[in-house]
């Protein structure tokens, strides 16, 4: 009995505690303490001795799944705020959002803001009643000046505003040395073909033109996918991209086919990769980046998001921007859709209808709070109120201005997708990878997992 007692002594002091610090409200905490064993008129008295004289500032819980160098970025960007309204920002950071979010959830102490990685979720935590709109409280003439129509609909449900974009991911860049291709006047090419007959050019002469991994732990493939959407938006346009995202045609699709069958020329071109495809599905997509800027130089060219650059300076800290690495947009497909663009972006959300994540989520938003993360590097802000000048380089700038002038921009296709059919996505394009003349099969296989998620075409 004593042992009870002492558990639900602690229970109601984990209660005390996040009401004080504005994590529960005043609802929630009455529900968990009757749950807890006391009257309705004992949590009414406790909750009101918990109010008397509480003259803390607030707080507020941000779930992220950033750390390292992300991690102390975002610390900076919280900074001018909580120096500014004496709220306190608690980051929690996780390897595992869904479970941390979970758990939260459960115990009825959802954190005040979250970090998600795509729409999709954004949006199945939207439909459950678990965000708040912002659409409530945020300036949207605002919103609208500074954000393009894309990544505003990106960031909404059924026509409401439910996140914010943050720290964007250009990934229409392919990267090269501007170094070893001045010393060997290789040109940089803006067409598909013209791609292909540097690569062939490069290849005869006996080196490698491109370096390529897709090894990526248990999302092994993804760096395929992303070949795969950046070709289909560039070749198809943004129409039938997204009928193709949400399952509107199938996966059998001629357009389907013809994207993987343009990937398939550079990842099964002749003496295109060192070792072959079995380096690409070994290679981790970090590492492969790496070898157009070693010494010799191991190929010459990568494809990969702009968060490239970091891999790069990490690994070679005295390359200079524009000298020793940079990028070129990937080449043109179809001349209709020359300036499209796929990409990512961590979305932030509020799960609290509290005043200080109001000011929070309204702080956030601003092209101040914004520039602070792009000045130190490793972000592109969505915001085009952001000056490009605070962009650390010519290469950052550059990204990030071809990706506010994208026309179309469209999101990652495999970060679209239901999670069964992205996994069995990536699974499949290291298959057709290894075998290329198994593509039916491949599509097939891809078509019947969509099937079973979307419920047919």
């Amino acid at each position: 009995m004593l042992i009870v007692e002492r558990q639900r002594q602690r229970e109601i002091d984990r209660l005390v505690a996040a009401h004080t610090d504005h994590r529960l409200d005043r609802r929630a905490f009455l529900q968990r303490a009757v749950a807890a064993g006391l009257s309705m008129s004992a949590a009414s008295a406790l909750l009101g001795s918990c109010s008397e004289g509480n003259a803390q500032p607030p707080s507020i819980d941000v779930l992220n799944v950033w750390s390292g160098e992300e991690l102390e970025s975002f610390k900076k960007v919280v900074e001018p705020f909580e120096k500014a309204t004496g709220i306190t920002i608690n980051l929690e950071s996780t390897r595992n959002l869904s479970v941390a979010l979970t758990i939260r959830l459960r115990g009825n102490d959802p954190p005040g803001v979250a970090v998600v990685p795509n729409p999709p979720q954004m949006r199945q935590m939207a439909s459950q009643n678990q965000l708040i709109r912002l659409d409530t409280f945020l300036d949207m003439r605002q919103m609208r000046s500074d954000y393009s129509s894309d990544w505003l609909d990106l960031a909404s449900y059924q026509g409401n505003l439910y996140a914010l974009i943050y720290k964007a991911a250009n990934k229409g860049t392919i990267w090269y040395s501007p170094a070893h291709f001045n010393a060997l006047g290789y040109q940089i090419p803006t067409t598909w073909d013209q791609l292909i007959e540097l690569s062939n050019e490069i290849a005869a002469s006996g080196k490698y033109p491109w370096a390529m991994g897709v090894e990526s732990a248990a999302a092994s493939g993804w760096p395929a996918a992303d070949w795969i959407a950046e070709i289909y938006l560039k070749s198809f346009g943004p129409e039938l991209y997204d009928q193709w995202v949400n399952h509107q045609i199938s996966w059998t699709h001629d357009s389907v086919r013809q994207a993987f069958q343009t990937f398939g020329q550079i990842v099964n071109g002749k003496h295109y990769i060192a070792g072959g495809v079995q380096s690409v599905l070994s290679t981790n997509y970090t590492v492969a980046c790496y070898q157009p800027f070693a010494t010799p130089p191991q190929a010459y060219m990568d494809y990969l998001g702009d968060f490239a650059a970091g891999f790069i300076t990490s690994q070679f800290p005295y390359a200079r921007p524009g000298i020793d690495f940079s990028f070129f947009p990937f080449p043109t497909l179809n001349p209709r859709y020359a300036n499209a663009v796929t990409g990512s972006a961590d979305l932030v959300v509020a799960m609290r209808d509290e005043e200080a994540v109001h000011k929070f989520m309204t702080y956030l938003s601003t092209a101040q709070a914004q520039a602070i993360w792009v000045k130190r590097g490793g972000a592109t802000s969505a915001n085009l109120a952001v000056d490009l000048a605070d962009y650390p380089n010519n290469v950052a700038r550059s990204s990030a201005s071809m990706l506010l002038r994208a026309a179309p921009f469209r999101f990652g296709a495999d970060d679209l997708m239901p999670f069964s059919v992205e996994k069995i996505f990536w699974l499949k394009i290291q298959e057709f990878i290894t075998n290329p003349r198994r593509l039916d099969a491949v599509l097939a296989d891809i078509e019947q997992a969509a099937q079973a998620a979307y419920g047919g075409v």
